[in-house]
């Protein structure tokens, strides 16, 4: 297996360009977002996971979460990991501050307490009811923390999730 290994390393010792200290050198490459899990998909990532759901939690699951594979992650290794848990707790606590979501819900408020102008489009975003228009790098860059999806020029939340947590913990 090793044999089929193939490493191919590139040094420069001259600096051309100042670099952001606050970001890797190394982020290169061919960029790959990996796409929301249809209803199918998440039925079948919850038997790899042993988990045996019927169709309405599903059902409910995607709707809080869409198909976030991270988020559907979260979902069921809790469940596998905590048997006495139900899904129906996890989808009654999800967007608490007690739920399995916290964590990762609080990374993002911090986030965007730090950027102030991401902070602001994003609650016009998730404010509105319908898809709105932002200037493209903050559209750009909201979905890059995976906070919005983009459909053409306008942008929502990503999921439920996102838009009833930052709907209860305003942003200013």
């Amino acid at each position: 297996m090793w044999a089929k290994l193939r490493l191919v390393l590139i040094h420069s010792t001259d600096v051309y360009i100042r670099l952001n200290i606050n970001q890797s050198p190394f982020n290169v490459g061919l960029p790959l977002e990996l796409s929301e899990f249809t209803r199918e998909q998440v039925q079948n990532f919850a038997q790899q996971h042993g988990l045996d759901l019927n169709a309405s939690l599903i059902d409910s699951l995607i709707n809080l979460v869409g198909g976030h594979p991270h988020l559907l992650e979260i979902a069921f290794s809790h469940l596998k990991n905590y048997p006495d848990i139900t899904l129906e707790q996890i989808l009654m606590q999800g967007t608490t501050e007690t739920g399995i979501y916290a964590h990762h819900l609080r990374e993002h408020r911090l986030n965007l307490q730090q950027h102030p102008e991401l902070a602001k489009s994003f609650t016009k975003v998730n404010n509105s009811t319908h898809p709105v228009q932002l200037e493209p790098v903050l559209a750009y860059q909201l979905q890059s923390i995976g906070l919005v999806k983009l459909s053409g020029n306008l942008v929502e939340p990503r999921c439920h999730l996102y838009r009833q947590y930052f709907q209860a913990h305003l942003l200013e």
